[in-house]
């Protein structure tokens, strides 16, 4: 069973990796948290003792000073996070448990009902490798091993390559069962400190502390569609708990942890987690028809800044300028307008000429990421009404939204 991180696109400085099945999983171990009620920063080890298959396992959660209580949060949250392993296709028994097969994987995840069901990330129970390209296989087993050390055979419900999200389902019968609370993405700020849980090496039941570092970043799917809106937090990351939950203090779960950025495959400080208002969307229709539909409008864009609003004589500081429209989208069908010339401005080539989309059904577009993200909002033959700018004019134009397809024109 091979264990790492995969690499993914990134900057010069370093690549972004999902926290892939096969072992190659990462934990999002969150660092150093906020200072005291005094402002002080003096750091704060916290060690504890939970019981393992070959006797006891310690767990080191660092923080800092302050009404953040990583402890109180492991307690409360711990007995929900398990321990996923998956027998992909070409893998067996040995793969699973040291021996020569590569086709196995291992992850983390958490109890999110009473009724058996379990949230992780789908590429610990798929073969995804994360270009896009190929076609995604479900795992050939899967079983979740708990806290309390039950370790059950699970079934896929369904799985999400849009959002990495996976939902699996086990008997209930005979499990004490500890369901996580879901937060919302109105209750993660930037700064707030975070926990997460997760199998670190296969080091089950570990626990890190950190921060959110930013919220509405984009990541790469399963897919070559972005995750929109993603989580950015100091964790400590590094393989072995892909799957597992990013907590508030509260212990509610605000994302699951999937990807870092790297230069070394280990932690640098830059994990990624899937926010929480895509993972309840993508569980709601995994366990209504074990699959996930996302609308699709059909454009490439850039973002529009004031300098460059004023360069372009756009009345608008900021935007989507529209470079491309997709032949036959829902776009083109509405008459949006590409660019038909560039130029080079700041030191970067930027699409001239076209549209400008500034606001989605009366949401405007600020972030580089607010227009795909307001867009997965809607269900596949949704009207939105586009606020768009051409030719220095303001208009609306109505978009009835496709079916986002298999791979982005």
């Amino acid at each position: 069973m091979r264990q790492g991180a995969r690499p993914k696109a990134g900057s010069e400085r370093g690549v972004r990796a999902a926290l892939p099945g096969l072992l190659a999983l990462a934990v999002f171990g969150l660092a150093a948290c906020g200072g005291g009620s005094n402002g002080a920063n003096s750091a704060v080890t916290t060690t504890t003792t939970v019981g393992g298959s070959s006797g006891h396992k310690t767990v080191v959660v660092q923080a800092r000073g302050g009404s953040f209580d990583p402890g109180s949060v492991y307690q409360a949250a711990a007995p929900g996070v398990v321990t996923i392993r998956s027998i992909l296709p070409g893998g067996g028994v040995s793969s699973l448990f040291g021996g020569k097969g590569g086709a196995a994987a291992q992850g983390s995840g958490f109890v999110i009902s009473d009724d058996g069901e379990i949230a992780t990330n789908a590429h610990v129970v798929t073969d995804a490798t994360g270009s896009g390209s190929a076609p995604i296989h479900e795992a050939k087993e899967v079983y979740v091993q708990f806290a309390d050390r039950n370790q059950v055979p699970a079934e896929i419900v369904g799985f999400d390559p849009n959002a990495d999200v996976a939902l699996l389902k086990v008997d209930p019968e005979g499990l004490d069962l500890h369901p996580l609370e879901l937060a919302t993405e109105e209750e993660i700020e930037v700064g707030q400190p975070v926990a997460a849980i997760g199998s670190p090496f296969g080091e089950d039941n570990s626990l890190s502390v950190g921060v959110v570092s930013a919220t509405d970043r984009s990541i790469e799917s399963l897919t070559q569609f972005q995750i929109e809106g993603a989580i950015q937090t100091d964790a400590s990351i590094n393989p072995g708990n892909s799957g597992g939950p990013l907590l508030d203090a509260l212990g509610r779960v605000v994302g699951i942890d999937q990807q870092i950025n790297t230069t070394s495959g280990g932690n640098e400080g830059v994990g990624f987690a899937v926010p929480i208002d895509l993972v309840s969307r993508s569980i709601e229709e995994l366990r209504s028809k074990g699959s996930v539909d996302y609308a699709y409008i059909g454009v490439t864009s850039q973002p529009l800044y004031p300098q460059l609003a004023d360069r372009l004589e756009i009345p608008s500081d900021t935007g989507a300028l529209v470079a491309r429209v997709i032949p036959g989208s829902p776009a083109d069908e509405a008459g949006l307008q590409g660019s038909d010339q560039t130029i080079h401005f700041q030191g970067q080539r930027v699409a001239a000429g076209g549209d400008v989309i500034v606001a989605v059904d009366g949401h405007e577009i600020v972030g580089e990421s607010d227009l795909p993200r307001l867009i997965a909002r809607y269900d596949p033959g949704d009207t939105v009404t586009l606020r768009i700018i051409r030719d220095g004019e303001t208009q609306d134009t109505d978009v009835t939204l496709g079916e986002r397809p298999a791979h982005a024109g």
